[in-house]
């Protein structure tokens, strides 16, 4: 019996869970990290509360589990990064998160060159990804130590080693995607040539050892968290998707061993490197869906998420929200669009608001649903949903019935933290297929369309008007 400490490092929380072989989740520590978003599109986080979460989640699911464990493993939030000093550990700057837009300055001196980035990395050229951020960095914060992501820092933490795993390293803008090598170019353009970075693992490797939980282990099985939830939810063939609900929305597709590159404006990155052989996705991104609830909390629309069902209305009414709170993504690609709501009138209330953030949310996601079909050549048989979010009926259906997609809810809030343990396994035991490392699983509910697909398809097209009203808007400011 294998015993994982699988650790989801994400932007709103770290969560730690022991699951055995089986699947049986044995400890579970969860610990709140609160990220700061400052004015000019700051979003950072403290990366000592980051390392703290990690030791403290983990530490308290192992005691809870009250038995050993085989391994750690590792899920990180892909794009976050920060600069360190290699000799001591000790951060050199806060954590630039992913959201961050405060590299938007970057970007548009690159823009001369995005077609050659987009066909060397699959990716779009934008503040989302990591070289960006790391590039800004260097320029306004410190110019000593080493400028990684996120997961280079706590590994190294936990074992004195630098490394990142292939799936990560792809979502830096600095990598080819078809080897997912870091390219001398690349360093080049973003004014990063001589940095000492890390060297990029496959996700079924063991890299080091710690003992922070007890006794000493191997860490393995590093990964994305989206892509880790991918894997699952058993999406293990080219077409199989699924989207996690959380502080933003991500729709991930498997696309096989092809490293195709998107023609509808989608990120291609490597879904995770086992057995010496590369998978690779595609993914949208919608920047804030648990982060626009608890806006809506703040405002006191909602006491809690738990309240979305009770609050939203039946009808909108007419309202449509374009939810842009951190900017928008694929296929617009616009990071300085900001949010709107159209269609007000002196009778709309709270619950009328509520429900148009949930739709605009899954409108996006619909959209995105959409994209990745037509990049695929062919459209999705279901959706796959995971995250917190997937327990309001109300959002669940509302994707369902604008993606007029059967949506399957996974039965676990765990995704994440599970597909690491799956790598993991897979690490321990070079024998174990990767599809025999992931456990099966029903979905807890399905959610088909009871929207007809004129009624979808007027509501789409209503909203993808808000949407070009809004981005109007913008550029006349």
């Amino acid at each position: 019996m294998t015993t994982v400490l699988a650790i989801d490092q994400g932007t709103s929380a770290t969560k730690a869970i022991v699951v055995d072989d089986g699947g049986t989740v044995l400890g579970l520590a969860e610990h709140p990290v609160r990220p700061a978003y400052l004015p000019g599109g700051g979003v950072e986080q403290d990366p000592r509360e980051l390392l703290d979460s990690v030791l403290g989640a983990g530490r308290e699911a192992v005691a809870r589990a009250g038995t050993r464990i085989d391994a750690v493993t590792l899920a990180n939030q892909g794009e976050t990064v920060l600069a360190w000093d290699p000799a001591t550990g000790d951060p050199l700057s806060a954590a630039v998160v992913w959201q961050d837009r405060r590299s938007e300055g970057v970007c548009a001196e690159l823009d001369g060159a995005a077609p050659r980035i987009a066909a060397v990395t699959g990716l779009v050229l934008d503040p989302y990804f990591s070289a960006p951020k790391m590039a800004w960095l260097r320029r306004n914060v410190t110019g000593e130590g080493v400028v990684t992501t996120s997961d280079s820092w706590i590994v190294h933490h936990l074992t004195g080693e630098f490394v990142t795993d292939a799936a990560t390293a792809s979502r830096s803008l600095l990598t080819r995607l078809d080897d997912v090598e870091w390219d001398p170019e690349l360093l080049e353009l973003f004014h990063l040539g001589g940095e000492r970075l890390p060297r990029i693992a496959s996700c079924d490797e063991v890299v080091g050892h710690t003992a922070a939980f007890g006794g000493r282990v191997p860490v393995a099985g590093l990964v994305v968290d989206q892509q880790a939830a991918l894997l699952a939810e058993n999406c293990l063939a080219a077409g199989e998707a699924k989207c996690t609900f959380g502080t933003g929305a991500f729709l991930l597709a498997n696309t096989g061993a092809s490293a195709a590159r998107s023609t509808a404006g989608l990120a291609a990155s490597v879904a995770w490197r086992v057995r010496g052989e590369t998978s690779y996705c595609l993914d949208g991104q919608v920047y804030t869906a648990a982060s626009a609830v608890r806006w809506m909390q703040d405002l006191g629309f909602v006491r809690t998420a738990a309240d979305l069902d009770a609050v939203a209305a039946a009808d909108a009414g007419g309202v449509l929200c374009v939810p842009a709170l951190a900017g928008l993504a694929a296929p617009w690609w616009r990071p300085e669009a900001k949010a709107s709501f159209t269609g007000m009138t002196l009778s709309t209330g709270p619950q009328h608001l509520v429900l148009a953030v949930l739709q605009g949310i899954a409108a996006q996601v619909a959209d995105l649903g959409d994209l990745v079909a037509a990049d695929l050549g062919s459209p999705l048989a279901t959706l796959r949903a995971d995250g917190g979010l997937t327990r309001s009926r109300v959002l669940m259906q509302a994707v369902a019935d604008l993606a007029q997609l059967p949506v399957e809810v996974y039965p676990s809030q765990h995704a994440t933290p599970l597909g690491a343990a799956a790598l993991a396994r897979a690490a321990l035991d070079p024998s174990l297929s990767l599809a025999d490392a992931v456990h099966p699983w029903d979905p807890s509910t399905t959610y088909e369309p009871r929207w007809s697909a004129d009624r979808a398809g007027d509501f789409r097209s209503r909203w993808r008007a808000a949407v070009t009203a809004t981005l109007g808007q913008e550029g006349q400011r």
